[in-house]
């Protein structure tokens, strides 16, 4: 619920422009990847189902005071910016975390199994989250779906609590800067795992910016607004809901290579938009992009579990996410000028033709093509 809330909480509460909205995504997104990697650290020091619940808390406390101010009528542009970048800062500690944990809840046999069945419960409820909060934010105001997910993180903050994890061993004297360099040793030794996040460094830039800035602006102008946008949101999720089931079975060798072929498909609903053509078909498109993104998504997560040792996992997802969200704030700030300058249509076509780019020079990668699931 909570990205339609926050969009039309700045087009339609705020008034604010597309550049505005923008740039409110971006002030998220920048302290997320400024504090990634202290954050892969950190889970990789502390247990790390308590490094998810105190991010959690911090995440209810911040979406909670925008609801807050959205639901009292005072919110205003620059207290959306700060609370957004705070919020940023506790998702840079929660997903290394949450990354890292897979291994450590499950045999190593069923990685697998295990990462598509936990998306498969998280994209089941963002389908009806994504409807419920598009009608919530059309039927009401765009306050309460904050509010509601506000008080999803403290019930998430609550069940990792009680988790039990087995500790991890670590060396005596580990200290900060030779943890970052164990980090990026693991990481820049691995052509796929480099490769892979250059690629999701402009996939990302252009794909987020032009989804969660030029899509409501494009709802609001030719399909109603938020309750369409809503729908189509959620078909998205569905799309992600049957890769998962899918995954849960299928045992691709070449899973790196499948991946890569996964995400060519993100260009579909972007290039849809554009015209834009009926809504229809940008759900569908979102729908078969979905499924390609949760493909990606559980073969690549399987790679990095049985490819990195888990004392440091932590730390690699931290320099993957880095990478992997690097433009995405200048994406998010540059799109909504960009679509000014050249036009929203053009501006479109031209995201969904950085996501082919950046994505066929991969293929050339010897161990994308050739490394098999062991």
């Amino acid at each position: 619920m909570a990205p339609i809330g926050l969009a039309f909480a700045v087009l339609d509460t705020l008034h604010g422009s597309r550049t505005e909205l923008g740039v409110v995504l971006a002030a998220r997104s920048l302290p997320q990847a400024a504090f990634i990697l202290v954050g892969g650290i950190i889970a990789d020091r502390l247990p790390r189902h308590a490094v998810m619940v105190w991010s959690n808390m911090l995440s209810m406390a911040t979406q909670g005071t925008v609801a807050g101010l959205l639901l009292a009528g005072h919110a205003r542009l620059w207290q959306l910016l700060v609370l957004g970048a705070v919020n940023g800062v506790s998702s840079a500690f929660f997903f290394p975390a949450s990354q890292g944990i897979v291994p450590q809840t499950v045999p190593s046999t069923m990685i697998q199994q295990a990462n598509a069945l936990l998306r498969l419960a998280l994209n089941t409820t963002n389908v009806l989250g994504a409807a419920l909060g598009g009608i919530l934010v059309a039927a009401t105001s765009p306050g309460w779906a904050i509010a509601i997910d506000a008080g999803s993180f403290a019930a998430a903050a609550l069940f990792t609590s009680v988790m039990r994890l087995p500790a991890v061993v670590r060396e005596q004297a580990a200290n900060f800067l030779r943890e970052l360099g164990e980090g990026w040793d693991a990481f820049r030794s691995r052509a796929w795992l480099w490769s892979i996040v250059i690629q999701f460094s402009f996939l990302n830039a252009a794909f987020v910016g032009a989804i969660q800035v030029l899509g409501p602006v494009q709802s609001k102008a030719h399909f109603g607004g938020a309750g369409a946008w809503g729908a189509i949101l959620a078909c998205e999720s569905a799309g992600l809901i049957l890769g998962g089931i899918v995954m849960l079975r299928a045992r691709p060798q070449r899973m790196l290579l499948l991946a890569t072929f996964a995400t060519l498909v993100l260009a579909l609903p972007l290039a849809l938009l554009a015209p834009p053509a009926p809504a229809a078909a940008v759900a569908a498109a979102a729908f078969v992009s979905g499924f390609g993104l949760e493909v990606f998504a559980v073969c690549w997560d399987t790679t990095m579990q049985q490819q990195i040792a888990g004392h440091m996992l932590s730390r690699v997802y931290a320099y993957d996410a880095l990478g992997s969200i690097c433009l995405v704030p200048i994406g998010l700030a540059v799109i909504g000028p960009l679509a000014d300058a050249a036009g929203t249509s053009a501006t479109l076509y031209g995201a969904a033709g950085l996501i082919v780019a950046a994505t066929l020079p991969v293929f050339a990668v010897r161990d994308v093509r050739e490394l098999r699931r062991t």
